[in-house]
């Protein structure tokens, strides 16, 4: 799979969201140039410097030191200055608030819907970035406990073609699970 000029510029630590989820999440929350974004679980700040190119202003929060660094210099590459990557625990709260988007990938992710709650603006979405089947089951009852609406998941599989004179056909790989996708809007 390829991937556009500005990731290709962008380092790689932990591991990243790929432009196949973070298109269904554009896609599906509606966010604009106008958008705030709240991203938690910065990691290698791919999500955070993706959103950077769409939203008005994002905020990305990351609690480990290295990776802070490192989605800090990617976001530098990325020339973005509308970017901010938080040294800060998101379990502990959301400062920003009137947000039209947070992302959340964390391993206990179910954990901080209810600061997502409070920091939302009405009609904003909270979208839980999780790649077991165990953790969509609690993020999604947190949602529904904290007055959430529409909360669905979908996963995003990618299967590329090999296109040639003698016939097409799928490739034998393909880019396949990543995580589920859940997304919940607010009242």
């Amino acid at each position: 799979m390829l991937f556009s000029p500005l990731l290709k510029r962008l380092k790689r630590g932990p591991q990243v969201i790929l432009p196949k989820d973070f298109g269904m999440i554009v896609a599906l929350t509606g966010i604009t140039k106008k958008s705030l974004a709240v991203d938690a679980g910065a990691g290698s700040g791919w999500l955070a410097v993706l959103l950077g190119n769409i939203c008005k202003k994002v905020v990305s929060y990351e609690w480990r030191e290295d990776f802070v660094e490192l989605a800090k210099a990617n976001v530098k590459r990325a020339e973005l200055k509308n970017v901010k990557i938080k040294h800060a625990d998101i379990f502990k709260g959301i400062e920003e608030k009137e947000v039209d988007l947070i992302t959340l990938d964390l391993a206990d992710s179910d954990k901080v819907v209810v600061h997502a709650a409070g920091a939302l603006k009405s009609g904003g979405f909270v979208v839980g970035y999780l790649p077991h089947a165990e953790q969509v089951q609690r993020f999604a009852k947190a949602c529904n406990a904290a007055g959430f609406r529409n909360v669905f998941t979908i996963e995003c599989i990618v299967r590329e073609y090999l296109v040639r004179e003698q016939g097409f056909r799928p490739e034998n790989t393909g880019l396949t699970h990543t995580a589920y996708l859940t997304f919940a809007q607010k009242e």
